[in-house]
């Protein structure tokens, strides 16, 4: 029993610690007609690209949007050029971001309502990689 606590404990600190990793600013540019995910990474850290290029390495950033009928998506969620580099945790050459990255999902001229879903992350450091974790997001496109 004491051991279960010990891991539900160790659970729990991993999971806040991550939080803590990266902050996400997600808002509808009006003005460009997308959806901004912005996110903002701690030194040392990096956040994994969408497009991870191998079978073995870590969980790639995905984006997850509940159903809205009154928006009409323009494409699917993009993401500027990441930086390619071994990455020593997965042995491997990774896709992923270093301190800010915007991820962009553009909409179709009048779509509106509000828009709920969330973004699945994992982050890492030269050392050690958080588990992966759900950022829940909410926007409204008038």
């Amino acid at each position: 029993m004491k051991q279960l606590l010990v891991f539900l404990c160790l659970a729990v600190s991993a999971f806040s610690f991550s939080q803590e990793k990266v902050v996400w600013n997600v808002q509808y540019n009006a003005a460009l007609k997308q959806i901004e995910f912005r996110a903002t990474i701690a030194g040392g850290w990096h956040l994994y690209s969408q497009h991870i290029q191998n079978d073995i390495g870590p969980v790639p950033t995905t984006f997850v949007f509940n159903d809205l009928s009154t928006v009409k998506w323009d494409g699917d969620v993009t993401e500027p050029q990441p930086i390619r580099e071994y990455d020593e945790n997965f042995e491997a050459s990774l896709d992923f971001f270093k301190d800010e990255v915007v991820f962009v999902r553009k909409i179709t001229p009048g779509s509106k309502g509000v828009i709920t879903g969330y973004v699945t992350y994992m982050v890492c450091n030269e050392t050690m990689c958080l588990p992966p974790v759900d950022h829940e997001f909410t926007v409204t496109i008038p």
